[in-house]
């Protein structure tokens, strides 16, 4: 009897130390990792806060980033934490982009790969307030296919029109039936992605503003009809357009 009491105690000892070790596999697995430290006064005071982007590696690839957050310990003692989404390529820049003298958080997370889509965040801490401030949105334009395998793209923002030769692919468009002896088999529109790209550029001596660059494609996401580049400043609490290219791809 005493004998197979010890047994299941042996037992119930062992399916409790694999249960405990398999927990703690599981913590190492998900434990989070700094992608970047820097240090800038945020607030104002005079005094710099450290600025943590952290994110937890995915267990089947980590170069992919769940709980991505950046987290800021303040002057004043405090912790401050903000969110962002899952991606990969994750980064934050600390710049000056509303213009009050203090530098911003700046992020970008590369959300969707194959796409090449990003999201970007910006954040200031002016006063130890959190206070976010949306990104400019992308250019609106009207891009379709025209007969004689050309593409013609308009900005909404400026009414400018840019058409682009697309004979080096007709053999491409003929096969697929979307054109026949030149013309159209029927009216179709290019698509305009979100940016792929957003950073901050100097736009003189005295401003810093927002680069953003979209993808035109055609048939499909490969298929790079052209690269739409827009440049932004931040003035009286909204995004204002600066300047506008579209470039072949």
């Amino acid at each position: 009897m005493k004998k197979e009491m010890l047994l299941v105690i042996i037992s119930f000892f062992l399916v409790s130390l694999t249960t405990i070790t398999g927990v703690y596999a599981i913590e190492e697995k998900t434990k989070t990792v700094t992608i970047s430290k820097q240090e800038a006064d945020l607030t104002g005071d005079g005094q710099n806060e450290t600025v943590f982007l952290k994110g937890v590696p995915d267990q089947h690839d980590e170069s992919h980033l769940h709980s991505i957050k950046i987290e800021i310990s303040a002057s004043n003692g405090k912790t401050y934490n903000l969110p962002l989404e899952s991606g990969s390529k994750a980064s934050v820049k600390l710049v000056d982009l509303n213009h009050d003298g203090l530098k911003d958080l700046f992020a970008n997370i590369l959300t969707n790969e194959t796409e090449g889509t990003i999201n970007s965040y910006l954040y200031t801490l002016k006063n130890f307030v959190r206070t976010e401030i949306t990104v400019p949105e992308p250019l609106e334009m009207d891009a379709k296919f025209k007969n004689g395998y050309k593409a013609e793209i308009k900005l909404t923002d400026t009414g400018k029109s840019y058409l682009f030769d697309l004979k080096g692919r007709r053999d491409y468009y003929k096969k697929l039936g979307f054109y026949y002896r030149g013309k159209l088999n029927e009216p179709t529109e290019l698509s305009v992605n979100t940016y792929n790209n957003v950073e901050p550029v100097q736009i003189d001596k005295d401003r810093i503003g927002l680069k953003g660059q979209q993808k035109v494609t055609g048939i499909t996401n490969a298929d790079t009809i052209a690269l739409v580049e827009s440049v932004w400043y931040y003035d009286g609490g909204q995004w204002k357009l600066f300047k506008a290219n579209v470039k072949p791809s």
